[in-house]
């Protein structure tokens, strides 16, 4: 049920020429590599990074958007920007399913895109710059500049028919979630790393069941009170924004706030308490509320490793026009 969003594109010149990656089909695959646009198209990182600066500086809570992308577009099967598309007659977007509640603020992502194009029409894909986004905004948070590499190309359609078996809930247990990270190679500290509800914040809807009918007793009751506030009925308006901050103390931050936070029982969600009570990922938690430094350190690990999931490269998807539709239907 994620918005739909809202596309403002130039015409693009055709006079325009551009070096493109391209490779035969005796030519080896060269995967992902660091700095793959070098030669096809040297400004494309600095073009993303100084538009993720300056969208975060008008909008701060793009940052956060561009968080969630790269898990709820990489965890899926392919990092490949399948997240982007819209429905079809034949495919429902993952942007409307409900795995994707809360997902917003696609517009900016074609805001780079319509950018990178200017520049270098038809050769950087929009799964790279959904990757380098979140890079770039992690940085924004305050969080570790984590290097990546590209050479990612975009798929031709939507995965929404297969998200429940990839992404894991937040009411599921613990090791339903390590099981579903271990598959793309992430381990506990890495998992612990990557659930970090730092920054952002978790819509009433997702919260109620903990308040309502009875309050969880596993909440701290010094957080409860803040928390019926914010969400003062057991059925959320739908079309009100009600919600309540991830963290608190440092809500804009990307910090290890959090792990302090769960272990002091202020997690908001199931899986906040689990990670903070299951013996298998406590140490870690406890790890991390002690040293930031560690954090950031598996954090990175973790992204690397999700951002590298099963991408297209080569001949392999296409270099979308548009990030919203498969060239095919552009």
């Amino acid at each position: 049920m994620g918005s739909k969003a809202l596309f403002f594109f130039a015409l693009l010149s055709f006079s325009a020429v551009a070096i493109k990656p391209t490779f035969a089909e005796n030519e080896e695959d060269p995967g992902l590599v660091m700095n793959f646009y070098k030669d096809a198209c040297p400004q494309a990182e600095d073009i993303i990074r100084e538009q993720v600066k300056l969208l975060y500086k008008r909008h701060k809570n793009t940052a956060f958007s561009w968080l969630r992308n790269i898990f709820h577009d990489c965890a899926v099967q392919s990092c490949d920007a399948s997240l982007l598309l819209d429905s079809t007659r034949r495919d429902l977007s993952e942007k409307e399913t409900d795995r994707s509640f809360g997902l917003r603020n696609f517009r900016y992502l074609d805001t780079i895109k319509e950018a990178v194009e200017r520049e270098c029409p038809g050769v950087v894909s929009c799964a790279d710059i959904l990757v380098l986004s979140a890079r770039d905004g992690i940085v924004s948070l305050g969080g570790p500049y984590i290097p990546l590499k590209t050479g990612r190309r975009d798929g031709r359609r939507s995965r929404a028919d297969v998200i429940e078996q990839y992404l894991p809930d937040h009411n599921e247990s613990i090791s339903v979630v390590l099981d579903r990270f271990a598959a793309m190679g992430i381990d506990t500290p890495g998992v612990v790393a990557l659930l970090a509800h730092s920054v952002g914040r978790t819509h009433c809807i997702k919260l109620v069941h903990r308040l309502y009918p009875e309050v969880d007793p596993a909440f701290n009751s010094n957080h409860v009170e803040h928390m019926l506030k914010k969400c003062p009925d057991p059925i959320p308006d739908p079309k009100a924004v009600q919600y309540v901050r991830n963290d608190r103390g440092t809500p804009m931050k990307l910090d290890n706030n959090y792990y302090r936070n769960i272990l002091d029982n202020k997690g908001l969600l199931i899986v906040d308490h689990q990670l903070a009570n299951d013996k298998r990922t406590k140490p870690y938690v406890k790890k991390m509320a002690k040293s930031q430094d560690y954090f950031f350190k598996e954090f990175a690990r973790a992204i690397t490793i999700l951002s590298e999931n099963n991408p297209l490269t080569g001949t392999k998807g296409e270099i979308r026009k548009q990030c919203s539709v498969a060239n095919k239907h552009h």
